[in-house]
């Protein structure tokens, strides 16, 4: 096995952009996270074995999971291996016989594989490396160090800072609210 990072499924998002889903790996030993576009299709199929949703027929991952468990082959663990071109590769690892096989895949799919069969997931380093997020450095990175002089005073409790609220201010000036009344008398005569 390569040098790998253990990881569990954190949570499964959806982009706001173009409602893609998102699978978002969590380091089981450390704050790094690893997030990985993936299918709809994937994506519900994760999130159904996770909640534990029984489904009326098998889905492809549950067929996937009954032929190994047909032919006596184990399933070990399953492993995002690398990452080209912005593309992750999958490794589903399963015995057979005393045999170590190591089946190609899709990541989005090992994945769905690994909730059902409740096997371990593993990244390798590098991936994880090169790819992998950690919330409170990265955060601190992208920020420019501000002196305290240079801070403005925050507003008391209860108090509106009137600088944040201009922009609406300026919204609201701008509206013609003019026919407003008049529709809403016209209105109540409807009713």
């Amino acid at each position: 096995m390569l040098d790998m990072v253990e990881v569990v499924i954190d949570s499964i998002r959806v982009s706001l952009m173009s409602q893609q889903r998102i699978v978002i790996l969590r380091q089981a030993s450390a704050e790094r996270y690893l997030a990985i576009w993936i299918g709809i299709y994937e994506a519900e199929a994760i999130t159904l074995a996770l909640q534990e949703v029984e489904v009326s027929r098998p889905l492809t991952w549950d067929l996937l999971r009954n032929v190994f468990n047909s032919l006596n082959a184990r399933i070990l663990r399953v492993e995002v291996v690398t990452l080209k071109d912005e593309t992750f590769f999958g490794n589903i690892v399963a015995e057979v016989d005393g045999r170590l096989l190591n089946i190609d895949s899709r990541p989005s799919d090992a994945l769905a594989l690994a909730v059902r069969a409740h096997v371990p997931i593993y990244v390798a380093r590098p991936v994880m490396d090169s790819a992998g997020v950690t919330p409170e450095t990265d955060l601190h990175e992208d920020q420019p160090v501000q002196s305290e002089e240079k801070t403005p005073p925050t507003p008391a409790e209860g108090e509106e800072d009137s600088s944040r609220l201009s922009i609406f201010e300026d919204f609201l000036g701008k509206l013609d609210l003019g026919g407003l009344d008049k529709e809403d008398s016209e209105d109540e005569d409807k009713e």
